[in-house]
């Protein structure tokens, strides 16, 4: 290859790289769009016995000066347990729940082999990337399932409350709750359907109320 030749390669390399960095290199004003919220299977639960496992993450962006709102650690995930439950039960009812209280009073029952529902770590699971459920967890839940009877499991593996984006100061702090949830077949230690409930409210139990009514839609 000729020296003039080579020069000009290296010339236009030079000007790919430059419009590559040019283009990389500028950050957008625009928040990601976040997916949409996937509606809860039902019709492939129906008829079956779902356990519902207690919620053991909340949290809320401090913009929102929520901490005397959520101070209360057991008092902001039972709050938060049972709006869930009582309105999958109402807005699910081809399903059997089997709720958070229950779940604890089948594990005192049987001290030394069903693990504490509480205790059980489940936050994890709002990685993405998660498919398999390694152990401990995976034998706690299918334990557990043994005990109350049924298959499969929801959990809510997270609960973050958050400033919405491009909100003007002067209006009230409303915010977006998004609730993260995946669905694990204990038979084989999967998780099969997972998404992130959003919805909006100017406190965290209409928020929160929104975010479960969006795994419904469809229904007022």
């Amino acid at each position: 290859m000729t020296r003039r030749a080579t020069k000009l390669l290296q010339g236009k390399y030079f000007l790919i790289l430059l419009a590559s960095l040019s283009c990389g290199g500028k950050k957008s004003d625009q928040q990601p769009t976040p997916a949409p919220t996937a509606p809860l299977p039902t019709a492939g639960l129906a008829g079956q016995r779902v356990a519902l496992t207690p919620l053991a993450l909340v949290a809320a962006e401090d913009s929102l000066h929520w901490e005397t709102l959520i101070a209360d650690r057991r008092a902001t995930l039972d709050k938060s347990d049972s709006i869930i439950a009582t309105l999958l039960t109402a807005r699910a009812p081809e399903v059997t729940w089997v709720a958070p209280a229950e779940l604890r009073r089948i594990a005192r029952r049987a001290p030394g082999i069903a693990a504490d529902p509480d205790q059980m770590g489940t936050p994890f699971l709002r990685a993405d990337n998660i498919i398999d459920v390694p152990d401990p967890l995976r034998y706690q839940l299918r334990t557990l399932m043994g005990l109350a009877g049924g298959r499969y499991v929801l959990v809510p593996a997270g609960l973050v409350f958050r400033k919405p984006p491009n909100r003007p100061t002067a209006e009230p702090p409303v915010a977006v709750a998004e609730l993260s949830l995946v669905l694990i077949d204990t038979r084989i230690g999967k998780i099969g359907w997972r998404t992130t409930a959003r919805g909006e409210g100017d406190d965290p139990w209409t928020a929160l109320t929104r975010a479960v009514k969006s795994l419904t839609p469809g229904l007022p």
